[in-house]
């Protein structure tokens, strides 16, 4: 069957009979709607099957995605019609139902589309305005239902994907465009947030952290936090031999959770494979120069430390930034080699001990180095600012 045939009925109901504008337009008494919705639920099922089909006949992909996308522009334009006129109905409410049954009965179509034929899908359109306001509204609501589950709900994870999410879908048309792989990528969140179940045999990474590395969640407050977890876990090591052979754990599980091609949460940042995978290899190399200083060599490093420590300066340098912006500089400095030293962590090892903050008298140079791999957004903002203080500052001399 094909696809003109296949929607015409639902074409002809949506753009014709229930057309409140249409002069021929009879309000239809509660038979004529009770048989209209049966017909509708019908229509479904039928359309349903043509288009399954449709595409097991097709033996040839660029058919098949030719037609599959024909379905789905024309299931969603049907839906802008069919939202349109039923806010133009004010009163009859029985006529109402009729409409929010064909829109049911087309979201179930879109949705077996969207789901059992994803890969033909040309996401990279604009979504229609008024299909994108009840997306919204039905993504929203999903996100409410989502954090009333017990599991979720536990989850500090589950907070930042929820806020993240809802500030995502928060944008006015004016400030973002949205795309259907967008939209479809949110979907299939929710979907699989809502079949994430508890686990209670310890285990490096959850349910939820699992699902969100599969689907590449790279929201910076995620990856931030998932970091911060594993390195909660590493410091409670005092060995550094231990330490290497449970990064190397952390660095296996990782790299075996399944990876679905093409998942992108923010299509303008790096991946979240990509950003984790570079703090645990930065971890394991500093790990691993660690473990070259055993026995007695460790210890007179360590007492010779605390002997440079006596004759340290009498009062150290305050800088009027905090930790993480001092860090993102001292690892530019050293990246850029405005700082020459034998590695990274002798920057800091070197510089920071004569360093303190307006809220830190002693800082780590450890912890200091590990957080210039995981920079907050805000952060990089206000060292750029203080840098082009400087640069006026210097233009003025």
């Amino acid at each position: 069957m094909g696809e003109g045939y296949a929607l015409e009925w639902l074409d002809n109901l949506i753009t014709v009979t229930l057309n409140p504008v249409n002069p021929k337009h009879v309000i239809a008494s509660p038979e004529d709607i009770a048989k209209l919705e049966r017909l509708v639920i019908e229509e479904k099922n039928k359309v349903e099957e043509a288009i399954k089909t449709q595409v097991f006949n097709l033996d040839d992909d660029v058919k098949i995605k030719s037609s599959i996308n024909k379905y789905h522009s024309s299931l969603v334009n049907l839906l802008e019609h069919a939202f349109e006129n039923r806010s133009r109905i004010s009163k009859h409410k029985p006529l109402k139902q009729v409409f929010n049954t064909t829109i049911a009965c087309m979201d179930e179509l879109l949705a077996l589309i969207e789901r059992r034929f994803n890969r033909y899908l040309s996401k990279d359109e604009q979504v229609p305005f008024t299909y994108l306001i009840a997306q919204k509204k039905a993504l929203a609501g999903r996100l409410e239902v989502l954090a009333s589950e017990p599991y979720l709900s536990s989850q500090p994870a589950f907070g930042i994907v929820k806020n993240e999410l809802e500030k995502f879908l928060s944008y006015a048309d004016v400030e973002h465009t949205y795309t259907f792989k967008e939209l479809l990528y949110i979907k299939d969140l929710c979907i699989d947030l809502k079949k994430v179940k508890t686990v209670h045999e310890p285990a490096i990474y959850t349910p939820l952290d699992e699902l969100l590395i599969r689907l590449n969640f790279n929201s910076r407050p995620y990856i931030h936090i998932l970091c911060k977890q594993l390195a909660d876990l590493l410091n409670n090591i005092e060995k550094p031999e231990e330490k290497m052979s449970n990064l190397l754990l952390y660095f296996k599980a990782f790299r075996q959770v399944n990876r679905k091609p093409g998942a992108v949460f923010n299509a303008c940042d790096a991946s979240l494979h990509t950003q984790v995978a570079t703090w645990l290899k930065q971890e394991i190399s500093y790990t691993r120069k660690q473990i070259q200083y055993s026995g007695s060599l460790l210890k007179e490093a360590v007492n010779s430390d605390k002997r440079n420590m006596k004759h340290k300066i009498a009062e150290k340098l305050l800088v009027k930034l905090s930790v993480d912006q001092i860090a993102l500089v001292l690892r530019a400095a050293d990246e850029i080699k405005i700082i020459v030293a034998r590695s990274l962590n002798s920057v800091f090892k070197s510089i920071v001990p004569h360093l303190s903050t307006p809220g830190h008298e002693d800082i780590s140079y450890d912890s200091m180095r590990s957080k210039s791999y995981a920079a907050e957004l805000r952060d990089k903002e206000l060292v750029i600012q203080t840098l082009q203080q400087i640069i006026k500052k210097i233009r003025e001399y």
